[in-house]
């Protein structure tokens, strides 16, 4: 078995040395210090506040720093019943967040970057009262946390290949 497992880890290192040029997205010359500089502003309300903070985080934002860019992003929400009972009270709800956000830059306003994101989750709801209204939060705070993982994704893969900056539409 031994050998085996020793045929395996040679015949997967010489797989994976044939995989010339790569490179992880972060080690891309100023990604991470690129979204470290990205000042977020979001609606109010409970998803504006909970995908800002979800941004801040993922973008690991350096509140010392002068901000390079500013993102505006403006929210879509939506609540669909998808399971009803006989008595036609939903059971199950779905959940949709669309996030549209605009990257300029800092100094000039220029816009830079553009897009949209969508996140579509279904969630439980309850006979009681609390707990249909935590479940609901619940769904709010999973969307803006993967939307904001899209995001940066996004960014991420803007930043790594040249970031050019685009004419205001």
């Amino acid at each position: 078995m031994s050998r085996f497992l020793a045929l395996a880890l040679v015949a997967s290192t010489l797989a994976l040395s044939g995989c010339a040029g790569f490179q992880p997205l972060y080690a891309q010359p100023n990604v991470v210090s690129s979204l470290a500089a990205i000042h977020v502003n979001a609606p109010g309300g409970r998803t504006g506040y909970l995908i800002r903070q979800h941004l801040d985080d993922a973008f690991a934002k350096d509140h010392s720093a002068a901000p390079a860019y500013t993102m505006d992003i403006s929210l879509g929400e939506a609540r669909y019943p998808r399971g009803v009972r006989i008595d036609n009270v939903a059971t199950r709800y779905e959940y949709v967040l669309t996030a549209s956000y605009v990257l300029r830059e800092s100094k000039s306003g220029a816009t830079a970057k553009q897009g949209q994101v969508r996140v579509e989750l279904t969630y439980d709801s309850a006979d009681q009262p609390y707990a249909s209204i935590a479940a609901q939060q619940d769904a709010q705070d999973r969307a803006a946390d993967e939307a904001a993982r899209r995001i940066e994704m996004e960014l991420s893969v803007w930043l790594a290949n040249g970031a050019k900056v685009a004419s205001a539409k």
